[in-house]
């Protein structure tokens, strides 16, 4: 008996600590293990996603093709206004949550302040955002991939029964995995996080691996769905001379005053629709397909100044347009991205205000080339204005301290005028209008 104890004892020592270990490093190798698979299925489902809504736009392009003018208008406003009815009635009756950009709702999901379905906003989303960007409207498919990402993340949480706090790395993981496959970014999947929901994002270095993971597969699985290729295919620049990189910092602080005044039209605007439609179904979903009918004919007769606008930045690069043109698509352009996104379609303002943002920039570039000659910078080298994002689009490497200089200069405006990040500004309105539906339906309940 002493004997068999005696031998029993090492086995007992030596597996003790091991599984003790083994117990404590079981669930953070789970995390990751799951945030690899949360940004598979978000590569997958975004890559599906862009597909698709470039199918079903070439598919409405084509059925119209070359008919009487007369019949353009008639059945492109009609295709178009179909589709729109698809994704807003979608929206309105199964998830509200699933329309706009998707973004502010990961963010106040990260901070438990909004709740993720993701049963009813994946399908929506998906669905709704696939009709709804291929009418031809102003918006852009990087906030939905975000939100689609975000909402994987917790469905896999769900799914596996993780605690709180893990539940909200996978959260996250999924949103950087949305915006990676998105803009075949990584790096800017994982810095997106991290910026702009620093507020939300609960910083552990559990987290901070599971988003990188994310970021990473979600990036292999777009990659081996659509090639390696840039997003944004443009030329390469030269590194611009120091002296003229105070240039690019004055463009940055007016950047900043546009921005500002954009944020404020962009919640004065979703003020308006309200108005209008007063959250009455048949009301948000007729406004919703006169806005989509209306784009869906522009398309086909000045396609410059609608869809997300990706595709047009390489045009404007080339030295096509003039400079009253520029102006013109950049001014329509604008409205377009404030009449389609405060609609509460299920759709993004990230794209189109990049191509806002590059029109700004070249306008700059051909002035500041016209009033600087002998400075050498070519006009396009301003269009360029994101840092991590746009460098990982464009390929544009070289071209990172202008880009940070322009940053920082919009960023020290926006700031000094008491401007905040849009998204945390639509989540703010969207709880008050929550708190206050919340009170009236109360209000309702006690008479």
């Amino acid at each position: 008996m002493a004997q068999q104890a005696l031998s029993s004892e090492p086995d007992t020592a030596s597996r003790g600590p091991l599984s003790r270990i083994i117990r404590q490093d079981k669930m953070p190798l789970l995390v990751l293990l799951l945030a690899a698979l949360v940004g598979t299925l978000a590569g997958l489902v975004c890559g599906l996603f862009e597909s698709g809504v470039h199918w079903l736009a070439e598919q409405r392009i084509a059925l119209l093709a070359d008919r009487p003018w007369w019949q353009l208008g008639l059945l492109g406003f009609g295709f178009s206004a179909l589709l729109g009815f698809v994704g807003y009635f979608l929206t309105h009756t199964f998830a509200p949550e699933a329309g706009g950009s998707g973004i502010p709702e990961i963010e106040g999901a990260m901070d438990d302040l909004r709740p993720v379905r993701w049963w009813r906003v994946l399908p929506v989303k998906f669905f709704g955002g696939i009709c709804t960007l291929s009418s031809g409207m102003v918006l852009g498919r990087e906030g939905p991939s975000v939100q689609i990402g975000g909402n994987l993340g917790k469905m896999v949480a769900d799914i596996f029964r993780l605690p709180k706090e893990h539940g909200h790395a996978l959260l996250a993981a999924g949103a950087a995995g949305g915006l990676a496959a998105a803009f075949n970014a990584p790096l800017a999947g994982i810095l997106f996080v991290m910026e702009e929901m620093r507020p939300q994002f609960r910083y552990s270095f559990l987290a901070i691996k599971a988003v990188g993971i994310s970021a990473i597969m979600a990036t292999l699985m777009l990659q081996n769905m659509k090639g390696q290729g840039a997003v944004i295919t443009l030329p390469h620049y030269d590194a611009p001379a120091l002296k003229a990189l105070w240039l690019f910092l004055f463009m940055g602080a007016t950047f900043g005053v546009l921005g500002f005044v954009f944020n404020k039209l962009v919640l004065a605007c979703q003020d308006g629709y309200l108005a209008l439609h007063q959250n009455k179904r048949h009301r948000f979903v007729a406004i919703g397909m006169l806005v989509a009918g209306t784009f869906g004919v522009l398309s086909l007769f000045a396609p410059s100044v609608t869809g997300g606008g990706t595709e047009l930045i390489p045009h404007l690069m080339g030295d096509e347009y003039a400079m009253a043109t520029l102006f013109l698509i950049f001014s329509v352009r604008l409205v377009a991205t404030l009449i389609c996104f405060c609609s509460g379609a299920p759709g993004g303002v990230f794209a189109p205000t990049l191509a806002l943002g590059t029109l700004f920039g070249v306008v700059f570039g051909h002035l500041f080339h016209a009033a600087f000659p002998e400075l050498g910078i070519e006009p396009g080298a301003f269009a360029i204005t994101g840092i991590v994002l746009v460098t990982e689009m464009t390929d544009n490497y070289q071209l990172i301290l202008p880009m940070m200089i322009t940053t920082v200069g919009g960023t020290l405006v926006a700031q000094w005028l008491g401007g905040r990040p849009i998204y945390s500004q639509i989540l703010e309105r969207t709880l008050r209008l929550a708190a206050r539906q919340k009170r009236g339906d109360s209000g309702a309940m006690a008479s």
